[in-house]
Parts: C-alpha cells; sequence; structure tokens
C-alpha cells in the first residue's frame, strides 16, 4: 500500500468514526446547547472545513442563528451590506428547503441582493422532516477542489442533517410528552381549585396542588386583609403557626409587595428594588434559605356584567383581566429544585391564572352578608327531627340558664393593668461634666456607699485651663515680686514714679486674687470628674466598664443607676386609658382612698401576691404607649414582707388584676366588647 492510500484509508478512518460519534450524540438526549457545539465541531473536522453555523426558525418562521465556529464578523453584525446579503440568502434556502452549494463572491444583482459574499464555498443543507424546515447547516469550504469533491461535500452534509433531524424529532417529541403531562397536571389542579367555595380549603389547595405542577419547593397563599397580607396555607403544612419569625417575615414580604401592586421575581440580586420591599426580603431570605422567590399580587379578575349572552358571573376581560382588586398574593419559591426560568415563570403563571380566580370566587362566596349564619342554618335542620328535639330542648334550656346566670350572678370586675417592680429608692448617677471615663471602679451589681466613687473621668481641656492658670498666677507673683522690689530698694525714686509703681502693684494684687479664685473654680470642677454614689445600693447598670470605659460623656448624661434593695419596692403600673372609667367608678361606689390589688411576677407566675392602690398614686396626665394607646401610671404598694421572700429582682415585668367591685357576670365578661361597640357604632 503507498502513502497516498494509506493517508486516505485514515482520513476515511477517521471520518467513520466522527459519523458515529455524531450517530451516538443524537441519541444521547443531550440538549441544544450540548448538541449544536459537538455536532458542528465533528462535521467541520470531517469535511476540513474553515467553519460553519447551525441556523434555527424561531416561532416567527425566521431563521435565527443558534451557534457558529469561525464566522467572519462582518457576517455576524446585522447592519453591514455583507450580513444582509447573506441573511437573504439564508432566509430564501430555509424557505425552499433545498440543498445548495453557493459559490464564493457570487450573488444577485436585482433588488433582493443575496448572495455569497465570503471568499469560501458555502455549503448548505435544511434540517427538515415531514416537509417542514426547522434549520439550516451552513459550512464555510475552501474554494479550490473539484466539482465531484463539491458534491461529496453537501451529500455528506445532507447526510448529517438526516442524523441531526432525527435529534430534532427526539426533542420535540420529548416536548410534545411534557406538555401532555403539563396539560393533564393544570386540568387536575383546575379542577381541584375549583372544588370548594371555602378560602381557606381553597387557598390550600392552591398551595399544594400548585407546588406539585410547578415542580418548586414551596408555595404560599396570602389572602388580604385590611392593608395587611396573611398567610393562609404554606404547602406541605397542615396548620400555620403565625407567631413564628418566618411567617411573620412572609406576611411582611407579602403586605409590601401588594401594597407596590406590582410581581416581584426575585433571583439573588435586590438591586433596583424600592428599600421597604429589599428590606422585607432580606429579612425573610435570611429565614428561608431561598434562591428564587415569586411574589404575585393576586387580583380579582374584572367582570362584564352587561352583556345578555354571559352567564350569572359574568365575563371575564381578558385583556384586562389582572386590574381588579388586589385580594392576596402568591409566594412562590425555589430553595433546592432547580427549573429553567423560561419554565419556571411559565408554570407559575399557570398557577396564578386558575388560583386567583378560583380564590376570587370562594372569597366572594364567604364574604356574602351573614354567609356562616345561613350555612350553619343550612346544616342545623337536624335539630328539629323527632328524635333530636329533647336533645335541642335541653341545650336550650341550658342555653337560657347561662344567659340568666351571666345577668344575675355578680363577679369581681378585675381591671388588667402591666408594669414593672420597681425599688422605692433608686437613682440614676449623671455626669456633672463633659469628659472621658478613665477608670471604672465598680460593675454590675456591686454594692457601693453613700459617696463612694464609682468613676474617674478626665478632662483634657480642664487639665490645660489648670495649667495655664497656674502660668499665668506664676506671672503674676513674679511681676508683684518685681514691683515691691523696685518700691523697697530704690529711696530716690521721683513721687510720679513711685506712684505709678504703687498703682501696677495694686493691679498685679487683683489680678493675682482673680486668678486664685479662678484657679479654685477649675480645681472644684476637677473634683467633679471623680463620680461618686448618691445613695447606698447595689448598682443597677449591667455591664459597666465594657459600656462606659474610654468612652467619652456629657454633662447631664446618664452614666449608671444606682438602687437600695434594703429599702421596699412598689409596683409601678400602666392602666389603658378606656379602663379608668371603671377605676373611678370603683373609688366612688367604695368611698374608699385605696383598692385591692392582685398580682403575679413574670419571673414567678404561680404565685399570687397582694397590693394596694392608693387612690392619690394614680397620674393625673395619660402618656402614649405604642402598644395599649393611651395609658396612665400608677403606683401600687405591695405587701414587701411576702413579696421579699421571693427575691424579687428591679424591673420584672408584672401583670397586676384591680379589684373595681362587684358587677354582673355578663358585664365582667362582656364589658369591653359593649364598649367597643359602643365606640364603633356612636
Amino acid at each position: 500500500m503507498t502513502v497516498n492510500q494509506q493517508t486516505i484509508e485514515e482520513t476515511k478512518q477517521q471520518i467513520r468514526v466522527l459519523v458515529n460519534e455524531i450517530a451516538a450524540l443524537t441519541k444521547s438526549g443531550a440538549t441544544a446547547e450540548e448538541f449544536f457545539p459537538e455536532f458542528l465541531q465533528r462535521v467541520i473536522t470531517a469535511l476540513a472545513a474553515v467553519g460553519g453555523a447551525v441556523w434555527l426558525m424561531d416561532e416567527d418562521q425566521q431563521p435565527r442563528l443558534k451557534y457558529q465556529i469561525n464566522v467572519g464578523q462582518s457576517l455576524l453584525d446585522d447592519d453591514t451590506n455583507d450580513a444582509i446579503q447573506h441573511n437573504r440568502l439564508i432566509n430564501r434556502v430555509s424557505r425552499s428547503g433545498q440543498s445548495l452549494i453557493v459559490p464564493p463572491y457570487s450573488g444577485t444583482a436585482d433588488g433582493e441582493q443575496e448572495g455569497n459574499p465570503t471568499r469560501y464555498l458555502l455549503v448548505m443543507a435544511p434540517l427538515a422532516h415531514e416537509g417542514k424546515t426547522d434549520g439550516l447547516i451552513e459550512v464555510f469550504q475552501r474554494p479550490d477542489t473539484a466539482p465531484e469533491t463539491q458534491k461529496g461535500y453537501l451529500k455528506f452534509l445532507q447526510q448529517m442533517c438526516d442524523l441531526a433531524t432525527e435529534w430534532l424529532r427526539g426533542q420535540k417529541l420529548r416536548v410534545f410528552s411534557d406538555r401532555q403531562v403539563l396539560w393533564q397536571q393544570a386540568d387536575s389542579f383546575a379542577r381541584a381549585a375549583h372544588e370548594s367555595l371555602h378560602s381557606k380549603e381553597t387557598a390550600f389547595i392552591i398551595a399544594n396542588e400548585g407546588r406539585r405542577l410547578i415542580g418548586c419547593d414551596r408555595v404560599s397563599v396570602a389572602i388580604k386583609k385590611g392593608r395587611k397580607c396573611k398567610v393562609q396555607s404554606i404547602s406541605g403544612q397542615d396548620t400555620i403557626e403565625n407567631r413564628s419569625n418566618i411567617v411573620a417575615a412572609l406576611n411582611l414580604l407579602a403586605t409590601r409587595v401588594v401594597a407596590a401592586g406590582e410581581p416581584l421575581w426575585h433571583d439573588g440580586t435586590t438591586e433596583d428594588l424600592p428599600p421597604q420591599i429589599e428590606e422585607a426580603l432580606e429579612d425573610y431570605v435570611d429565614q428561608s434559605y431561598g434562591r428564587n422567590i415569586a411574589v404575585l399580587p393576586l387580583r380579582e379578575p374584572q367582570r362584564d356584567d352587561s352583556k345578555e349572552e354571559t352567564g350569572a358571573a359574568g365575563t371575564v376581560d381578558r385583556d384586562n383581566a389582572h386590574r381588579g382588586e388586589v385580594i392576596g398574593a402568591l409566594i412562590v419559591e425555589q430553595i433546592e429544585s432547580d427549573l429553567p426560568p423560561d419554565v419556571f415563570r411559565a408554570r407559575v403563571n399557570l398557577v396564578y391564572e386558575h388560583g386567583t380566580r378560583a380564590l376570587a370566587n370562594s372569597l366572594e362566596h364567604s364574604n356574602l352578608f351573614l354567609m356562616p349564619l345561613w350555612r350553619a342554618i343550612g346544616k342545623a335542620t337536624w335539630v328539629l327531627r323527632a328524635r333530636t328535639l329533647p336533645k335541642t330542648l335541653a341545650v336550650a334550656g341550658l342555653i337560657l340558664a347561662l344567659i340568666l346566670g351571666l345577668i344575675f350572678v355578680p363577679l369581681e370586675l378585675q381591671l388588667e393593668a402591666e408594669g414593672t417592680l420597681e425599688p422605692d429608692v433608686r437613682q440614676q448617677v449623671f455626669a456633672n461634666i463633659d469628659g472621658e471615663v478613665l477608670e471604672v471602679l465598680v460593675g454590675h451589681n456591686s454594692v457601693v456607699e453613700e459617696g463612694q466613687e464609682l468613676l474617674r473621668l478626665r478632662n483634657r481641656e480642664l487639665e490645660l485651663q489648670i495649667v495655664e492658670t497656674i502660668g499665668q498666677i506664676n506671672t503674676a507673683n513674679a511681676d508683684l515680686d518685681r514691683i515691691t522690689g523696685v518700691l523697697t530698694n530704690n529711696k530716690d525714686l521721683k513721687r510720679a514714679e513711685r506712684d505709678q509703681l504703687i498703682g501696677e502693684r495694686s493691679e498685679a494684687i487683683i489680678r493675682l486674687n482673680s486668678l486664685n479664685g479662678k484657679l479654685d473654680l477649675l480645681e472644684e470642677k476637677q473634683q467633679s470628674l471623680t463620680v461618686r454614689s448618691p445613695i447606698r445600693g447595689r448598682v443597677l447598670t449591667w455591664d459597666v466598664e465594657k459600656t462606659l470605659y474610654s468612652r467619652p460623656v456629657t454633662t447631664g448624661q446618664v452614666l449608671l443607676e444606682v438602687a437600695d434593695f434594703d429599702q421596699p419596692m412598689h409596683l409601678e403600673l400602666n392602666m389603658p386609658e378606656k379602663r379608668m372609667s371603671h377605676l373611678d367608678a370603683a373609688f366612688i361606689d367604695s368611698e374608699a382612698s385605696e383598692l385591692e390589688v392582685e398580682y403575679i411576677l413574670a419571673t414567678d407566675p404561680d404565685t399570687t401576691l397582694a397590693a394596694t392602690l392608693p387612690r392619690d398614686s394614680i397620674e393625673l396626665r395619660a402618656k402614649p404607649d405604642q402598644e395599649e394607646g393611651n395609658t396612665v401610671t400608677m403606683r401600687a404598694t405591695p405587701d414587701n414582707d411576702e413579696l421579699l421572700k421571693m427575691s424579687p429582682r428591679p424591673g420584672a415585668k408584672v401583670i397586676a388584676d384591680v379589684q373595681a367591685g362587684k358587677k354582673s357576670a355578663g358585664y365582667v365578661v362582656f364589658h369591653e366588647v359593649y364598649e367597643w361597640l359602643c365606640k364603633f357604632f356612636f
């Protein structure tokens, strides 16, 4: 065998290997991003070509470049003449579905101006099956080959396109199969979502079935109540703990997204988000560890009831279907799942379309006037049947007895107030002068005596003033000594000179006295740098050294707090202003100067202690409170002997009940409801 024959055989063997690799690649189930680079590289290698490109038809049946190797930049730029001429050629070949060999620098001279503007031979073959063109394979080949060789290029490319077409057919079948499954799941989801007219049941169905349809990790449904959103269902959970941090954070996130009125698609970045949404989102992500989160406001579909041919519910306006009132939010999360963004959004939108209508219908039904009552009446007809009538009469008798008991049985009216346990002797220690804390001499719970040093401060400016004043005093003393020496030693001074020196000595004495007075004031001020305890007791401030050491302080700043635990304690209570009328009435009815109080400490809630509330210990003015609104501060005197046995801590939370006299049981139980109704209606 000659060298040329051996080379030819090696080349054929290499081409067979590449063809086998392409055939295996078409059956591997690779994605388009994996298939076309490997496929085109092997085709170019087998043909020893310069480059190539894969063109696929888009939704508008226009060829779009999918992948390319060594395609000139002039063909990639859409605004160049070469690219325009080349793209027109690609369009014509795609429409015709015919394979084609185009010589270099060839083309038409008419208005279309299509052709090959490159110096390479273009070999083109379509990706087509069942009479439909799905794309085009283009190879850039050297032009210096014989016509028979060029036909071989075209034939080989057609064979490779047949293999690529098989891969495309498999991809389409896979897509059709996935769509069929998705349609079945969507139909099942739609049926389940519209089964119930109870809003809570509908929310649970949307969350659980929606998670299965989307293929994500968690779906939640929140319903808007007033200005806030409250989570009603979370996929995979039978109940919701509204006090948990993650549910509270999800409620806040849904509320703020609904207030903004625009859907939120979070993929890990928070750029261009409003600050209030960014803050709520970061707080929730820190607890839920979600990678992709979608929060979509659920809007009630607008219906057109004016058309005669519509049913009772009206026809949904598809052009403006989700511009109605916001009724809640759909929250979809990906934590470990990894769906493609386009698939994720499409499935979320599908759940949104069916879920928002089902939830709107259930809320509309549940919000009908007295619907719970009508539903209960409809289910309660069995109570009038012959077999159940005795039971019904017995229950009615019990209810009547309960009503009479609420009217005629007296109970003690107890007015609840919250507060703290505070020592009677307690004093805050202030800074008397600006300075820097140089030394901390006590710590938390340290026992101190009255006048004991607590802190030592340093004021560099004060030190400088003292040094300057001492220097000025020394200078004044030197001047006085000099003037006195001149007057004493010089007997021959003229009268005018002596009088002048006597005046200067008087001025020096006055200046010296002024400087000594200033120095006394500065030294007195320096003594204020030592902070002393105003009373005997214990230090209440926590971690004093860490809080104050080397810190600058200003005049009047609270440095620490000291309390005498050996002295009696009192209850500092905050009574809501709305209960003060009952308290005032209790003082008037009892004609007493004090009322009995029962209270418990948060540190020992099992033990009930007694105290008294003097009338003159109630503050005359109410003050605002963030939780209770306006409150009135009052001071109750406990039985300190019983209290000290429990070793209470100052500042412990106290829950107290002020005894406000006997009232009917119904009034005691429902007086707040009655007051709320009066306030609401009048």
